[in-house]
């Protein structure tokens, strides 16, 4: 038998060695959110004693509700001044958390205490309150069913006015990753807009897919705010004015409240 020349080999070699690979799956790419632009269309001013955790329009009316033991409140607010014009103090073993106004009715959360307060609109007297497991953070209402973030965590959870019942848990991702420290939320047009604690992100997510679409970095208005306040802390705080189409934030503390617009 006549012996192969070597390179012949070789090419057999690489023949067989491509012959047994097996093929790679495809492997989509990973969808990451785009990036949000926001411009500042005016700067109202906004209490430093207020530590706020949830933020409305609501019928034309500016509506927080403010953190902390011992300060925590509901308050109505006139736009131009900061200034309450209504204000009821909760009881200061209860640290407030998000708010949201659904059929005229006002709906509080609790930090740490289990509790859910529900209010008149008219004159904030307490007509119900719920208990519940979890660790109040943001909420915001579809215009059916109040929508809860809790404990940091990046759940969002949908619940009955009705009895406050638990109706299902919605994951949300940002490019495939779990989006934690989901804090106070708006419902804007058919998205559920999010900051998220400890950081200067607003979200924008889907709340069919719970995938963060698009996001914006608000630190411009955290270094403006400090110069003006440097004892304040984290951005948290949206809200929108159905009838005007207009959008507000602020943060805790913040010496100011920004009429702002989101791009696409």
């Amino acid at each position: 038998m006549k012996k192969l020349a070597p390179f012949f080999l070789v090419l057999v070699l690489i023949a067989c060695n491509n012959g047994g690979e097996e093929p790679k799956p495809d492997i989509p790419p990973v969808k990451r959110p785009n990036i949000m632009s926001y411009s500042v269309l005016a700067a109202y001013p906004h209490d430093t004693s207020s530590y706020t955790q949830g933020l409305i329009v609501y019928k034309g009316q500016l509506y927080e509700g403010t953190g902390n033991y011992g300060v925590s409140r509901l308050r109505r607010v006139d736009l131009k001044t900061g200034k309450a014009l209504q204000d009821l103090a909760l009881d200061p073993k209860y640290f407030g958390e998000g708010i949201t106004i659904l059929r005229d009715t006002i709906y509080q959360l609790t930090y740490k205490e289990g509790k859910v307060f529900v209010y008149t609109l008219k004159d904030f007297k307490k007509i119900k309150e719920y208990d519940v497991e979890f660790e109040g953070w943001g909420l915001t209402n579809d215009g059916t069913n109040l929508i809860v973030s809790a404990g940091g965590t990046n759940e969002l959870l949908y619940y009955k006015p009705e009895g406050f019942t638990l109706l299902r848990r919605q994951s949300i991702t940002e490019a495939g990753m779990p989006a934690e420290n989901l804090n106070e939320l708006e419902y804007i047009d058919g998205f559920i807009y999010a900051n998220q604690y400890q950081t200067t992100y607003i979200l924008k997510i889907n709340p069919n897919s719970g995938e963060v679409v698009a996001k914006t970095d608000i630190n411009d208005l955290l270094i403006r705010s400090k110069s003006r306040n440097n004892n304040l802390d984290y951005a948290n705080g949206i809200a929108y004015d159905t009838a005007t189409k207009k959008v507000y934030i602020t943060g805790k503390w913040w010496p100011e409240l920004y009429e702002v617009q989101f791009g696409q």
